[in-house]
């Protein structure tokens, strides 16, 4: 099995007709992710390599029947954008969009928590790949083949990273979950990790973390009091300085709170083993992923 996308997936892209939308719509598409809409508003009626472009997302889900939405448009217009989605009743919206500002972000955090239907992942991530099923984002795919380890990260980069580490030692994955860096994620670690706890062929659960803001401290009480399976951790970010952003507009530290060597020790305290790189994160995940199948 898988989470969050499969064979059943039917993706709407919003932002279509951009160069990066139809560049990653096209490639979601080849991957065999049935992409049966896109969207952009005045634009009804056109086509993207056999792909019908809708004027609204209600519209492609009436008459494309779509079921996911990737959200690929810029800052200003992602939170209507997602809002639209989740209104057209869409279960699942992955927006790859950054930089959408913080209070249009609680808006709409508000709104998807209230809602019982639908589910977000992002914004600012590199989206949901299930190996040899379907491919909702930008992660590269030929990186990663179907297998036991499920990979939850707010780093897209370090995603492919730890994946490919992963194939290399000849392990494949579930899926793969970019829940993003901002400061106002529509999931979370613990959102995510619950699905694989649920997920039947999920063996292994690795969680990819970084400094700033608390969600691994509140993930490592919640993998001790729920979650069965082994979980292997990484931190990014032990030599960052401190008060600075790095890279991820929540990746901040303020005084000795959201520390790696803080994140670490909650996690490593509730049971989890957390690798101190990408490389030895693999090592200890194929150590239990065989584990688990012998």
């Amino acid at each position: 099995m898988s989470i969050l996308v499969d064979k059943g997936t039917k993706l709407v892209v919003t932002g279509l007709t951009g160069r990066e939308g139809s560049f990653h719509g096209l490639n979601n598409k080849r991957y065999g992710t049935d992409v049966v809409a896109g969207v952009t508003p005045g634009k009804g009626g056109l086509d993207v390599e056999g792909i019908p472009v809708f004027n609204t997302i209600g519209d492609a889900v009436e008459q494309g029947g779509a079921n996911t939405a990737m959200i690929f448009v810029p800052p200003r217009f992602a939170a209507d954008s997602i809002l639209e989605a989740a209104e057209a009743g869409i279960a699942l919206i992955v927006c790859i969009t950054e930089g959408i500002p913080v209070h249009d972000m609680l808006r709409v955090y508000t709104h998807i928590k209230r809602s019982e239907n639908t589910r977000l992942i992002g914004p600012n991530c590199p989206g949901v790949l299930s190996p040899g099923k379907a491919n909702v984002g930008i992660i590269p795919a030929h990186f990663f083949s179907e297998g036991n380890v499920g990979l939850v990260s707010r780093s897209g980069t370090l995603t492919y990273q730890i994946g490919n580490e992963l194939a290399q030692r000849g392990l494949g994955n579930s899926s793969i979950v970019g829940i993003g860096g901002d400061p106002v994620p529509g999931s979370s670690f613990i959102d995510v990790i619950t699905l694989f706890e649920q997920d039947p062929e999920t063996d292994v659960i690795v969680m990819c973390g970084e400094i700033g803001g608390e969600e691994e401290e509140l993930t490592a009480k919640f993998i001790a009091d729920n979650v069965s399976k082994p979980v292997v951790g990484y931190i990014a970010g032990f030599t960052a300085p401190e008060g600075k952003t790095m890279g991820h507009a929540g990746a901040i530290v303020s005084g000795s709170k959201g520390t790696a060597a803080a994140k670490a020790e909650a996690l490593e305290a509730c049971g989890v083993k957390v690798g101190r790189t990408p490389t030895e994160v693999a090592e200890i995940a194929t150590e239990l992923a065989k584990a688990a199948v012998t």
